[in-house]
């Protein structure tokens, strides 16, 4: 799941070396967070207008892990 992240970002920053990505336990309720970084003047790029393209991400990402039978979360930091 991690590397479908990075792989996304990549084709949209300008600094792809500055991504990476942080995986939390499982909560309670069994939900994986992960945690998107890149850098400060990406950040703009990864979101989107109006959060479009974040939006995007959490989909394919979700998408993914229900195939998987898991619960995600994706948190851009």
């Amino acid at each position: 799941m991690e590397e479908l992240i990075i792989t996304m970002c990549k084709g949209l920053v300008e600094n792809p070396d500055a991504i990476s990505v942080t995986v939390d336990e499982p909560n309670e309720e069994g939900i994986i967070v992960y945690h998107l970084h890149v850098a400060e003047s990406d950040m703009g790029r990864v979101i989107g207008k109006e959060g479009k393209i974040a939006k995007s991400i959490r989909t394919i990402v979700r998408t993914t892990a229900i195939r998987q039978g898991l619960k995600v979360q994706v948190e851009i930091d």
